[in-house]
């Protein structure tokens, strides 16, 4: 598998980076809540994608430089006519063409990094991380948020939605991801190095005490897993009737007065020190 096609689950159309960044912005309070760049001045962000966390970075902390590196050239193109609409922002971050695990930077270039959603889509994410700190100041902080995906929980039981939540997690795995690396990121930053190694688990738990909340917790989960139907479909992980009826179940839980929606996900931290 060349480092340029892998295959993204859920592809690379004008659709998919709008969900992305939808998505972003749903996230962002509970991913954010807790990173403080104040005081770094140029931060990578490995995974930059469409530039939908580039965004949040700038616009948080005003006084960094943020240098986003992605392989797709697809989302460059998408994140450099997003952010390049911000004139507020000009100067103060750059996108370049690059494998994580192959970074042309020269060694302790930055004093911060951050990944989010980006080690469960790559097949070593252990060098991606050893790549990082290489090109990390001493006393830098890395930030790596991830998905752990045994967590999702929705009720009422949806037999279709867990057919292809199955799917999708068995599809990750086969296309060398991991869907529950989120678990793994103390193991990952410790064994190549890093110091003061933290993790915390961050949970979405919406139920009739927040009905507002919940309802739009799992029409954005509804969009996340029906943009990979296509290529699911394709390589026969499911069929049409299951995609069809996967997205009925969570239509009728999104309007149920009941309804239980769960997910947690991991954000680690750590420092640098030679």
């Amino acid at each position: 598998m060349s480092k340029t096609d892998f295959p993204y689950l859920h592809g690379f159309s004008e659709t998919e980076q709008n969900r992305l960044r939808a998505q972003a912005e749903f996230a962002e309070y509970t991913i954010f809540q807790n990173i403080n760049f104040s005081n770094a001045k140029k931060v990578l962000e490995v995974g930059c994608g469409v530039g939908a966390q580039t965004e949040i970075l700038l616009r948080r902390f005003p006084k960094v430089h943020v240098t986003g590196v992605d392989l797709n050239e697809k989302q460059l193109d998408a994140a450099k006519k997003f952010i390049g609409g911000m004139p507020a922002v000009a100067n103060r971050y750059e996108f370049h063409k690059m494998s994580g695990d192959n970074l042309s930077f020269d060694a302790q270039t930055f004093d911060a990094a951050y990944l989010c959603w980006i080690l469960e889509h790559v097949p070593n994410p252990a060098q991606v991380l050893s790549e990082v700190r290489r090109v990390l100041r001493p006393g830098a902080e890395i930030v790596v948020t991830e998905v752990m995906n045994s967590s999702f929980f929705l009720d009422p039981y949806s037999p279709n939605v867990w057919k292809y939540w199955m799917a999708f997690n068995d599809y990750q795995y086969d296309h060398a991801g991991d869907p529950f690396i989120g678990a793994k990121l103390g193991n990952l930053l410790t064994q190549v190095g890093y110091h003061q190694v933290r993790t915390e688990v961050k949970t979405w738990h919406f139920d009739n005490r927040q009905p507002a909340l919940r309802k739009q917790a799992i029409l954005f989960w509804t969009d996340l897993l029906l943009s990979a139907a296509d290529k699911l479909v394709e390589e026969k992980y499911v069929d049409q009737e299951v995609v069809t009826k996967t997205k009925e179940e969570l239509g009728r839980v999104a309007n149920d007065p009941n309804a239980v929606f769960l997910y947690s996900f991991m954000q680690a931290k750590a420092q640098v020190y030679f």
